[in-house]
């Protein structure tokens, strides 16, 4: 089943000391460029976020948006430098001796706010943690994102189906006409001629050789065969489970191409505006079909 190459996703992990929240979304590209952006912080996990989208979506532009929260009360400790402690006090005993103040003056408190008595310090974080913590997140958001284009695809496979059994329609109606093309042609040839020439007889084996070379001319047998099989296809392509769009895309202009040849060939009034209607049935087609992975 085809899928869109627009979609939406979010979720949610936590790893270590940090909770990543990851929102992916994606829109039309021709090709697969995927934007990452997240805290400098944990940059060295960014091809591992590029290396999950790529394994789930083939085309589009992929913009994947990174958000850490740190859990404060975790991987904290509290230091304490007894040693440099124990010398703020004695320089304090001192310092009471010789003011002759009272030892019993020094307040623990007041050694413990003097710089780098009590320290708190973070320990180092566990990468190999945050990493799958990172990669289920995405793979969480990218869940979300491919059912999205896969439901996104069903609409427009539902669409573009219609829109080809409509274009079925016209090449029924043009194949009908094209053989009685031919014929209206040398009756009215003849027609014109004996108009013109009322008393002289006409010249069979030179009309039939005009008529001859109009028919080779205006034939389109082959570009109705080609255009025929083009649909065959085409439908086909709506069922694929493989990325399919870039053969779709060039499907429409082969199709394009043999509707411009046959409205350039058949000279005729009615081929010439179901061509009109066909083409701008195309027209919607490929705009449909630019959204398809």
């Amino acid at each position: 089943m085809i899928k869109s190459m627009t979609g939406y996703g979010r979720g949610e992990c936590t790893g270590g000391n940090v909770v990543f929240s990851v929102e992916i979304r994606s829109v039309n590209y021709r090709f697969l460029e995927t934007v990452v952006r997240m805290p400098r912080l944990y940059a060295a996990l960014e091809d591992l976020v590029k290396k999950s989208v790529a394994e789930k979506v083939a085309r589009g532009r992929v913009d994947v948006f990174v958000s850490v929260e740190t859990e404060d009360s975790k991987n904290k400790t509290i230091k304490v430098d007894k040693d440099l402690a124990l010398a703020y006090y004695n320089s304090l005993k001192d310092l009471g001796e010789i003011l002759g103040a009272p030892e019993q003056q020094i307040q623990l408190i007041d050694i413990a706010r003097f710089p780098d008595v009590v320290v708190l310090e973070e320990g180092d974080p566990d990468m190999e943690e945050m990493a799958k913590a990172l990669q289920t997140a995405t793979e969480m958001a990218l869940e979300q994102l491919v059912n999205m284009r896969r439901e996104e695809g069903k609409r427009l496979r539902a669409d573009l189906y219609s829109r080809i059994e409509k274009l079925e329609g016209f090449w029924m109606q043009i194949n009908d006409r094209a053989p009685n093309v031919v014929v209206e042609y040398k009756e009215k040839l003849q027609a014109r001629i004996k108009e013109l020439l009322e008393s002289v007889e006409v010249d069979e084996s030179r009309l039939a050789a005009e008529v001859a070379f109009f028919a080779d001319r205006s034939n389109i047998t082959e570009e109705l065969v080609r255009l025929q099989s083009h649909f065959a296809q085409f439908k086909a392509a709506l069922d694929s489970a493989e990325p399919i769009g870039r053969k779709m895309d060039f499907l429409v202009q082969e199709m394009n191409r043999e509707v411009n040849t046959i409205g350039a060939k058949a000279n005729d009034l009615t081929i010439s505006n179901l061509v009109i209607v066909a083409k701008s049935e195309l027209e919607k087609i490929r705009e449909q079909v630019q959204n398809i992975e």
